[in-house]
């Protein structure tokens, strides 16, 4: 496959930023957009000219480093990671457009790289469970009734990349804090921080600057794991809930 893609290239957070132009051959299908773009950095670097840089670890779908816009998309044509986005969902000869995701909470670093310990923040201001220290308890101690491990393990899947945010048109992170919120507030090990959870996390998110959410529905499509838009109903609950409680 031949490719040409316009990459977003910008040195550093305050430089000015915009699209560079490069010619690729020889891809093959079978390669993920990762490789693709490993491929075009070898002949970067051979040329002498400054790789494009860009966020990945796993490589698996697993740890949601890999975020990039591709033709406007977050993560590309297909519900997954970008990193197991593979080349046969283009055709040869397309022009590809890679862009970082485009959110004040989330600043670019380099390139394609952007700042995302703002999620950090979120999860540090509640994301946890009281819990003694020691070993650790028998796993049937605690009994889960089977729907609440279902929903409990349905908003654990979330990988914290940030394609939610990317996709709404707001900038919202309310898909992220809500999967991150009830994936312990359903579970009884989460009950004792339940109301101080949902307003530490709801406060720290609104203080990190994302957007408000208008249930556009943006992000849930965007999710590579399928988190619902109705994770974000249930925290509004929530929050409802804990805010009478707390006047």
């Amino acid at each position: 496959m031949r490719l040409t893609l316009r990459v977003w290239r910008q040195k550093h957070a305050g430089a000015d930023g915009a699209m560079s132009t490069y010619e690729v051959d020889g891809i093959s299908p079978d390669m993920s957009f990762l490789e693709m773009l490993d491929t075009l950095n070898e002949e970067l670097i051979l040329k002498g000219e400054d790789p494009v840089a860009f966020d990945h670890d796993c490589r698996e779908g697993i740890c949601g480093a890999c975020s990039l816009v591709i033709n406007g998309d977050a993560h590309g044509p297909e519900r997954t990671t970008t990193c197991q986005l593979h080349m046969r969902s283009f055709r040869d000869g397309d022009t590809i457009d890679v862009e970082p995701w485009r959110a004040a909470a989330f600043p670019v670093v380099k390139d394609l790289v952007v700042d995302r310990s703002a999620f950090d923040r979120i999860i540090q201001a509640g994301g946890y469970i009281t819990a003694p220290t020691g070993s650790a308890p028998e796993a049937h101690a605690t009994p889960v009734p089977k729907p609440d491990a279902d929903a409990a393990f349905e908003h654990a899947e979330c990988i914290g990349c940030g394609a939610c945010v990317a996709a709404c048109p707001n900038g919202a992170a309310m898909l992220f804090t809500s999967a991150k919120v009830n994936h312990l507030n359903v579970l009884p090990q989460g009950a004792p921080e339940r109301e101080s959870r949902v307003l530490d996390m709801v406060a720290q998110m609104d203080a990190e600057g994302f957007g408000g959410c208008t249930l556009a529905g943006e992000c849930a499509t965007a999710c590579p794991k399928g988190i619902p838009l109705f994770s974000i109903t249930r925290m509004n609950r929530e929050f409802v809930r804990a805010a009478r409680k707390a006047k």
